[in-house]
């Protein structure tokens, strides 16, 4: 098994901005962790950018406050930054190649935010054949309600785990994540 770390969208618009997430509490020094694991063992490590398509955007517009990486994540290395303007981080990027050039064959995923970018971006690494290791703690959301209905960021972020485990994705927490190079 090879793996690589990916880092989807710990940009500040999750922080500072209009979407900031709340669940789960502890997410973000839980990213940081594996992000620090994954670079003392060697894991690549993948961070994703979301950049809006629309220049009037309100939230991800490049070059906005928003759009930037959180400072802790910015500040500790990473191997690939890659920017996507999709949910999912294969569609119209250069990540399969990168990661088939290295032989990794195990994505892990953390980040922003659990049914969308993270979400999106498993099963499309599942379908291409990819292991998927999806870090319960170490992704996160917020609550949302739209004319089809409400649900708490807790409802939202428990019913795409437990739909990843189905089928996808290994679910894990980041401690049992970090165990497994003891």
């Amino acid at each position: 098994m090879k793996r690589a770390l990916l880092v989807i969208d710990v940009q500040n618009e999750y922080f500072t901005g209009a979407l900031p997430v709340s669940y789960p509490e502890g997410s973000f020094p839980n990213i940081l962790a594996a992000m620090d694991t994954a670079t003392a063992n060697g894991i690549p490590v993948v961070v994703v950018r979301h950049a809006s398509r629309r220049p009037d955007s309100a939230t991800f517009r490049p070059g906005s406050p928003g759009w930037e990486l959180h400072p802790e994540v910015a500040r500790r290395p990473f191997d690939l930054l890659l920017e996507k303007n999709l949910p999912g981080s294969f569609t119209d990027t250069n990540l399969e190649a990168w990661l088939r050039e290295r032989g990794i064959d195990t994505l892990v995923i953390s980040g922003y935010m659990t049914q969308m970018c993270c979400d999106t971006t498993s099963r499309q690494a599942f379908h291409r054949g990819f292991a998927v290791e999806f870090l319960a703690d170490a992704t996160g959301t917020l609550a949302f309600a739209n004319s089809a209905g409400a649900v708490t960021a807790e409802e939202l972020h428990r019913a795409v785990l437990v739909t990843q485990q189905l089928m996808f994705a290994t679910v894990m927490t980041t401690g049992e994540w970090i165990g497994s190079f003891r």
